[in-house]
């Protein structure tokens, strides 16, 4: 999974792209059907973590575990997305496993699991 790095890809992403939330994440997914640039076989993926979260530290934590979640399921992922995570509050006090259930119930309520690939 290839990262968003551009200012105008998470704005296409947040402008066109669909979304659902949790009290821990908020998911915005881009597909290539819609007008995605993202015509490669793999997922592109941005993370955003507002000040309002937590010092430098926290944020990057927090990052750093989404990061690591993703890179862990991106086989169960159907190709060709842009997908950005935004953090919320309840973020910086999750630990690894409650952030990892709140990306993979996202992914469901987002459809983007395939329903033969398990980890």
């Amino acid at each position: 999974m290839t990262g968003i790095k551009k200012n105008d890809d998470f704005g296409r992403v947040y402008r066109e792209g669909r979304s659902c939330a949790d009290r821990r994440l908020v998911m915005y997914v881009l597909d290539s059907a819609m007008g995605n640039e993202n015509e490669l076989p793999a997922n592109r993926l941005g993370i955003s973590v507002s000040k309002k979260v937590g010092n430098s530290v926290v944020r990057h934590r927090i990052k750093r575990r989404l990061k690591e979640i993703a890179r862990l399921n991106e086989d169960g992922i159907k190709p060709g997305h842009d997908i950005v995570l935004i953090a919320r509050g309840a973020a910086a006090s999750s630990g690894y496993d409650e952030l990892e259930a709140s990306y993979l119930r996202l992914l469901t309520k987002m459809h983007l699991l395939d329903a033969d690939a398990s980890r």
